[in-house]
């Protein structure tokens, strides 16, 4: 159906528990992914190289994403860095992709709550799907439906009791459905819409 290049986090590489979970559930709903690390990663560097680094790295990676699977429908996103990330890399040239897919959209660091890190997300004309926790640290809930509410070409899908990293609270949470699986019918959802 697609293919979604896929950038991980700030914090843990490609091969991730979560970027697997994501990447296997999202694989059961006829999406692949393509998933790399960024240079900071790669060399083993804590600290996120900067954003011409990270950005360089993902129209990279969507290179080789078209040559891989010309007749697959394109997308790009991440999860919380590789997903603001991925935005930046829309906004920086034109990479031929259908829509922008966030895992975890890092819209603030804890606890500093803020909206700056989706001002330019205004300029972006393209079908984006947010796939957030309703516990996430980085994007209180009503901070992120303003945003989403400004972009008419956006959408918002809420996991209860999910947080940043898709814990979920099993006591509290409403709905039976594995967190993965429901992110991934999500944007198959998404997608199909799109393509």
């Amino acid at each position: 159906m697609a293919l979604l290049v896929l950038a991980h986090g700030a914090g843990a590489d490609f091969r991730h528990a979560n970027m697997l979970a994501i990447a296997e559930a999202f694989a059961k709903q006829k999406i692949a992914t393509l998933r790399f690390n960024f240079p900071f990663m790669e060399s083993g560097r804590r600290r996120v190289g900067s954003q011409v680094e990270a950005v360089a790295a993902i129209v990279a990676a969507l290179a080789v994403a078209k040559v891989a699977a010309p007749d697959l429908a394109l997308f790009s996103g991440g999860h919380s860095y590789g997903g603001r990330m991925a935005s930046h890399a829309a906004l920086a040239d034109d990479l031929g992709i259908c829509g922008l897919v966030f895992c975890s959209f890092p819209l603030h660091p804890p606890k500093k709550p803020g909206l700056d890190r989706a001002a330019h997300l205004a300029a972006l004309d393209l079908p984006m799907l947010f796939l957030s926790g309703t516990r996430d640290a980085l994007a209180e809930t009503d901070l992120l439906e303003t945003v989403v509410e400004s972009l008419p070409r956006s959408s918002i899908h809420w996991l209860d009791t999910a947080d940043h990293s898709y814990k979920i609270l099993k006591r509290k949470r409403q709905s039976p459905q594995d967190v993965f699986a429901e992110m991934a019918q999500a944007a198959a959802a998404f997608i199909v819409m799109h393509s």
